[in-house]
C-alpha cells in the first residue's frame, strides 16, 4: 500500500519460496577473500587454494543469528503483501540459482495482459 500511495505499482510480482535451512546454508557458508576481494561459498564455491581458504573471512550479516532476523522480518508481512498483490506470482527458489534466475526471465518475458481504459 505505500507504494501505491507513493505513486508506484509494480506490473509484476513475485515471492521467492525458499526453505529457512536453504537459506541460511547459501548465506552463512558465504566467504570473503580480503586480498582478492573474490566471493565464494563453501560448497558451491569453494576457494581454489587451502591458503586462501585460510584468509577468507565471514560478513557478519551472514551470521546465523542475523539471517534468521531477515527471515523473520521478510515472512512477517508476507501473507499480507500476497493477499495485497493478488496477480503475484511465487517461484520455487529452493534450486539451484541458474534455475530459479531462469525462472522468473520465462516470467518476465510473458507479456502482460492488456490494460484497458475506462472511459471518461
Amino acid at each position: 500500500e505505500a507504494l501505491a500511495d507513493a505513486g508506484f505499482a509494480p506490473n509484476r510480482v513475485y515471492f521467492l519460496d525458499c526453505p529457512t535451512d536453504t537459506i541460511v546454508e547459501r548465506l552463512s557458508l558465504r566467504r570473503t577473500d580480503p586480498v582478492t576481494g573474490g566471493q565464494y561459498h563453501l560448497i558451491y564455491n569453494p576457494p581454489p587454494s587451502l591458503e586462501m581458504k585460510r584468509r577468507l573471512r565471514v560478513n557478519p550479516k551472514d551470521a546465523e543469528a542475523s539471517i534468521d532476523e531477515d527471515v523473520l522480518a521478510y515472512e512477517s508481512p508476507l501473507e499480507e503483501m500476497m493477499d495485497y498483490y493478488v496477480s503475484s506470482q511465487t517461484v520455487n527458489a529452493d534450486q539451484d540459482p541458474h534455475t530459479v534466475f531462469e525462472s522468473i526471465e520465462n516470467l518476465l518475458v510473458k507479456p502482460l495482459p492488456k490494460m484497458t481504459l475506462s472511459a471518461q
